[in-house]
C-alpha cells in the first residue's frame, strides 16, 4: 500500500526529495547517467565579482559546501555592496534559515529551493522567466534547459505516483497527485 503524501509540495519526499523510496525504484537504468539534483545546476551570479568583493575563493555552486559556509556563517558580509549583500541575506533567510544540527548541510536549504522553483512554475513562469526571477531575487541563475528538464522529470515521478495510487485504490491520492501535476504544466 502507498504512503506518500502528495499534497502541496510534499510529493516532493514521494519522488525521493528527502525521503528514501524502496531499493531501485529510481535507480537509473544501466544505459542511463545518473540524474544530478537540480540544486547541484544552480550557481552564484557574478561568481568572481562576489569573490573579489570577499577576497576569497567560492564555489560558482550556490549549493555547494562551501557556499553555504560562507552565506551562513555570514563572516565578511560587509565587504559587500549594499544590493549584492541585500540579496545575499535574502538568500540566506529564505532558504539557511534552519535549526538543524548540521545546518546548512541537512538537506533543508536544498528542499526549500527546490519548493521555490514550484511555486514560481505554479504562477505560470515559463523556464527562462524562472531564471530571471531567481537572478533579480536572490543572485542565482540556472540554464532554462535545466528547470524545463527539472519540471518535465517532476511531472513525471507525478505521473508515476498517480498511476501507482490508482493501482493501489487510493484514488485520493491519485487526485491529488494529478492536480499537482496539472498545476505544474
Amino acid at each position: 500500500m502507498l504512503r506518500f503524501p502528495v499534497a502541496g509540495h510534499q510529493w516532493m519526499a514521494a519522488c525521493g526529495i528527502g525521503a528514501p523510496l524502496p531499493r531501485g525504484f529510481c535507480s537509473p537504468a544501466s544505459n542511463e547517467r545518473p540524474r544530478v539534483a537540480i540544486t547541484d545546476k544552480i550557481y552564484v551570479k557574478n561568481h568572481r565579482q562576489l569573490a573579489s568583493q570577499l577576497e576569497t575563493n567560492i564555489p560558482k555552486g550556490a549549493f555547494s559546501g562551501a557556499t553555504l559556509d560562507l552565506l551562513f556563517q555570514g563572516e565578511n558580509l560587509g565587504k559587500l555592496d549594499d544590493a549584492t549583500r541585500d540579496r545575499v541575506l535574502d538568500f540566506a533567510e529564505d532558504f539557511l534559515d534552519c535549526d538543524c544540527e548540521g545546518a546548512p548541510h541537512c538537506g533543508h536549504p536544498e528542499r526549500k529551493f527546490v519548493a521555490y522553483l514550484l511555486e514560481l512554475r505554479e504562477t505560470g513562469l515559463g523556464p527562462q522567466a524562472m531564471v530571471d526571477v531567481m537572478s533579480d531575487e536572490y543572485m542565482v541563475y540556472a540554464y532554462p534547459g535545466d528547470i524545463r528538464s527539472f519540471l518535465d522529470d517532476s511531472i513525471r515521478q507525478l505521473e508515476a505516483i498517480e498511476t501507482l495510487a490508482d493501482v493501489d485504490g487510493q484514488h485520493e491520492m491519485a487526485d491529488r497527485a494529478r492536480e499537482s501535476r496539472k498545476r505544474l504544466r
